[in-house]
């Protein structure tokens, strides 16, 4: 019996109405197929890579650069959101540094560069920074892996990401950028909106011509942290790791994953429909359909906020595939409750 086989009887042998758990029984048996066998329990780990952007300096966002470092601290100290998130669910988590543009590095130091460059000037990262930061997300993924973690979260952290990742994902698909780019982090501002997709459009005009490969995209438009999500989810497939993404950036990032390698597709783990307008585009690329994405909160934080709601969720399910009744025990009680009533 294969494992799909397998998954598919524990879960139609369980005591409720067929299908009635939704969305969670097609996404729970996905999680025993990664594997590849029957596992009775989810010990996640969520992965934050932070880094910053030079394409700020083009007024496409209006927060200073400088919230990367600090936001990137307070979760190490525990006082971000996904460290709220995280602490209060007993999922560890991990903030990795491929690119923040300070001296000083936050978490994991592996550092690809002080930021990338300002991509309407020169190509945002060299093949040498490219490939430590798609090095450093295999790396992460690697080492959980030998810690006997068996699903990851994604998260990212970095000012004027959302300009990074609409960016590569107008590269990849021709979609024009007032279909893909949304406010970001930024308050509803037209004005914002308008910058961020002449900004987009001009950067990718001016490398289209030395954009071949998905690799080139990042690292001509991207950020570091595209580049890093990206090499972590080609070697969750390596690994056998099923993975849960996040919103617009890690939505793009798979995106380009399955660009790289097909079958990446089949350990990608919707968790919210973020409400950046390119989301849609960037799942649609990796196979995944609105309808099969289960939480829709409105949410456009980021850091895997999302991400860790969805992994409560999958830890839950996985809890009662193993412990709710079953069906068959079920009916030999219903029939022993009528033979004493008669």
């Amino acid at each position: 019996m294969s494992i799909e086989e397998r998954a598919n009887r524990l879960i139609d042998e369980m005591a409720i109405p067929k299908n009635s758990l939704g969305l969670l029984e097609k996404q729970i048996k996905k999680v025993f197929c990664c594997w590849g066998k029957m596992q009775t329990e989810i010990r996640p780990l969520h992965l934050i890579f932070a880094a910053d952007n030079g394409v700020v300096v083009e007024s496409v966002v209006k927060q200073s650069q400088e919230i990367t470092y600090l936001q990137a601290k307070n979760m190490i100290a525990g006082r971000a959101t996904i460290s709220c998130f995280c602490q209060s669910n007993n999922i560890p988590y991990k903030v990795i540094d491929v690119g923040i543009r300070n001296k000083n590095s936050v978490g994991i130091n592996r550092k690809a560069a002080y930021g990338t460059r300002n991509f309407l000037q020169e190509p945002a990262m060299s093949v040498v920074e490219f490939a430590k930061a798609f090095a450093a997300g295999k790396e992460m993924v690697r080492t959980a892996k030998q810690e006997n973690y068996n699903l990851l979260s994604f998260g990212e952290m970095g000012i004027g990401n959302t300009t990074t990742s609409s960016a590569v994902l107008y590269a990849l698909t021709d979609v024009q950028p007032e279909f893909i780019v949304g406010y970001g982090a930024n308050k509803k501002n037209p004005e914002v909106i308008k910058r961020k997709c002449e900004v987009i459009a001009k950067g990718v005009r001016l490398h289209r011509d030395e954009m071949h490969k998905v690799e080139d995209l990042i690292r001509f438009v991207g950020g570091f942290d595209i580049a890093a999500l990206c090499g972590a989810m080609i070697e969750c497939r390596q690994q056998n790791m099923p993975f849960v993404l996040d919103g617009f950036i890690t939505a793009v990032a798979f995106a380009c994953a399955v660009q790289m390698d097909a079958s990446v597709a089949d350990f990608g783990i919707a968790s919210h429909l973020s409400r950046e307008p390119g989301m849609f585009y960037a799942l649609a690329l990796g196979g995944i359909e609105s309808d099969d994405v289960p939480i829709r909160a409105d949410l456009a934080l980021g850091e895997g906020t999302g991400a860790v709601l969805f992994l409560v969720m999958l830890k839950t399910m996985m809890d009662a595939v193993w412990h709710v009744a079953k069906m068959a025990e079920l009916e030999e009680q219903v029939g022993k409750t009528v033979g004493e009533a008669l």
